[in-house]
């Protein structure tokens, strides 16, 4: 089994890199037992690894464990009091204009999708989900982008590009199905204080595309 690299660890939080391609947690059937959080219980069989956040299985990048219930609950209550910075890196398609904006358009799944009931769309009578970006670098074909979360819906940032038009690369719902795979979705950076000690963290990961 390939270790998960891990970039933060202080006996209560682990900070690790999670590939692209792999679940957080395990899926309903059989095939899909095999996911981060079962590689990291097998990593470290001496501690407690308890869920804190999710990341979509395509999506690569900064993911956050707690190793006590306390720091479960503590770091559970920042996430969904928006107290954690988060910044994500993705390449989409064509030239993202303007190069600096903010998506405010609420999310809810898409009923109409019988075959897929994970598809999500904007949606007025959804939930409400924001998403601030700013374009790094482009070219006629692409744009790298920051994309900075407000909000934590599920599949937030790709539905909200492809709300812009401008899916991300590799997407295997969103973008077109030429798109060239895996998901090009990166947790780059992540920023908060710590939920029991006197201190700041903040952790940074260099994409994979």
């Amino acid at each position: 089994m390939t270790e998960i690299p891990v970039l933060f660890d202080d006996g209560e939080l682990l900070i690790v890199n999670k590939p692209s391609g792999l679940l957080t947690v395990p899926g309903r059937s059989p095939e899909l037992q095999e996911c981060l959080w079962a590689r990291l219980r097998e990593q470290f069989p001496e501690r407690e690894v308890f869920l804190v956040h999710r990341l979509d299985r395509d999506t690569s990048g900064l993911i956050v464990f707690a190793c006590t219930r306390e720091a479960q609950a503590k770091m559970g209550r920042r996430f969904e009091y928006r107290r954690v910075y988060k910044e994500y890196q993705a390449l989409v398609h064509g030239r993202l204009e303007p190069q600096e904006g903010v998506v405010d358009a609420a999310i809810r799944k898409d009923w109409s999708r019988t075959d897929a009931p994970f598809y999500y769309v904007c949606n007025e009578k959804g939930k409400t989900a924001v998403t601030r970006y700013r374009v790094i670098e482009q070219n006629e074909e692409y744009s790298r982008a920051s994309l900075f979360p407000e909000t934590g819906r599920s599949h937030q940032l790709r539905v909200h590009m492809r709300h812009l038009e401008h899916p991300i690369v590799g997407d295997p719902i969103y973008a077109p199905a030429d798109s060239p795979g895996p998901l090009k979705l990166c947790a780059v950076r992540i920023q908060f204080r710590h939920p029991t000690r006197e201190l700041d963290v903040e952790v940074s990961v260099g994409v994979p595309f």
